[in-house]
């Protein structure tokens, strides 16, 4: 006999072969659901048919909070998932991880190739975001002239700052002329100079919110010179739009908070760098006060007119020992002059003479102090207190005078 293989064995390369076929690893399946069971571990289980055959599905307990409706018999869907096969069984199936309706999932597949398309162009990518201005003046909005997008954005514009201006393009944003008017109200602001742009509307369907996948709309957002604010929808909801946009913002409301800034808040920053720069100033002045405080007293200590003070206040210490030593030295010899001039007084002859002594000269005005100085005839001056006599010597007598006791 040939080789013999067991079922799980055949099951198994089956599932192998099945495995390694890219097609059948992800792919979008169509049809009407039916057998349609929710069971109570959370996964969900149904059929797939068309006119010529069915196929068994199963979405599992994970992959449901992706899934934004009931699925019911008779729905026509599409599903993504990939095919594989259950050993147990032996019988392929299709394991789902999304479901939508028929005509939003061929939506959503041309959704999905458009945006690989455009990422593939770079038209994603953030080197060619532009930069939100911080404040602006002039605010352009392409939306719906009704509706709540558009009162939401003029509600939170007027309130974060009145002064901004809004000029509204009354855009189309639904049906088949929708994305013409959305491209002719970003080149029309575009060509008004204003400062930044929000395009969007209100949330809706993926067919309501369609306009915003269209490739000519994205070319335009993409081209605009002026930066643009995606605002399309809810959270939840992403358009081609978002991913052009220079930025993205979940709900028009807050796009106007993105573009919009709060004038208050701006108040009390320029109040706080007001004081702040106050501070410093004052800091540095104080700084540079005492700096040229300290420059002050070294230009000073440095000024000829100081060193002129100093001199002069040097002389009069000087002066004043001066005089002081002057003083001392005229006392010392005014003392001194009054002892010679006592010793002197009490040399004097005069002084002898007023004790009762005679002094004699001769006629050459010598001084006879010995009798051996004399002679017979010899003319003289005696000297004695009150005047003086001419006298002629007539007789000598040499005696030997006593000491008076």
């Amino acid at each position: 006999m040939q080789n013999v293989y067991s079922v799980s064995w055949v099951n198994a390369y089956i599932r192998d072969m099945i495995s390694q076929d890219f097609l059948l690893g992800s792919l979008y399946v169509k049809g009407e659901a039916s057998n349609v069971k929710y069971h109570s571990s959370g996964h969900l289980y149904f059929t797939l048919k068309d006119g010529q055959g069915s196929m068994p599905c199963v979405m599992f307990a994970g992959n449901r909070g992706g899934l934004k409706f009931r699925l019911e018999e008779g729905n026509k869907i599409v599903v993504l998932g990939n095919v594989d096969v259950y050993e147990r069984d032996g019988r392929y199936q299709l394991y789902a991880k999304e479901i939508t309706l028929e005509g939003v999932g061929l939506l959503y597949e041309k959704f999905e190739q458009l945006k690989r398309q455009l990422e593939e162009m770079g038209m994603f990518d953030p080197m060619y975001k532009k930069e939100i201005p911080p404040y602006i003046k002039r605010l352009g909005v392409v939306t719906a002239p009704t509706g709540a997008a558009v009162r939401d954005i003029i509600s939170i514009t007027k309130r974060r700052n009145p002064g901004v201006e809004i000029i509204l393009y009354p855009a189309l944003v639904q049906g088949d002329g929708a994305p013409a008017s959305i491209i002719s109200g970003i080149n029309a602001l575009e060509e008004l100079g204003v400062d930044v742009m929000i395009v969007g509307r209100g949330g809706g369907s993926i067919e309501d919110l369609w306009a915003f996948n269209e490739e000519a709309v994205a070319q335009a957002i993409f081209s605009s010179s002026v930066p643009i604010i995606s605002a399309v929808g809810h959270e939840t909801d992403t358009t081609i739009a978002d991913f052009v946009a220079d930025l993205r913002a979940s709900t028009p409301s807050a796009a106007a908070e993105l573009a919009v800034f709060e004038r208050e808040e701006v108040k009390l920053r320029i109040l706080e760098i007001q004081k702040r720069l106050q501070a410093l100033m004052e800091m540095k002045i104080e700084r540079e006060r005492t700096r040229l405080t300290a420059r002050a007293e070294r230009l000073f200590a440095l000024s000829p007119k100081a060193k002129l003070n100093e001199k002069r206040m040097s002389l009069l210490h000087m002066e004043e020992r001066l005089e002081s030593a002057m003083d001392k030295r005229l006392s010392d010899l005014k003392n001194l002059l009054a002892l010679y001039a006592g010793k002197l007084d009490g040399a004097s002859p005069l002084k002898k003479l007023e004790s009762g002594y005679a002094f004699l000269r001769d006629k050459e005005g010598k001084r006879i102090s010995h009798i051996d100085s004399l002679s017979v005839g010899k003319e003289l001056s005696l000297y004695v207190t009150g005047g003086f006599a001419d006298v002629t010597v007539t007789k000598l007598y040499k005696e030997k005078l006593q000491k008076a006791d």
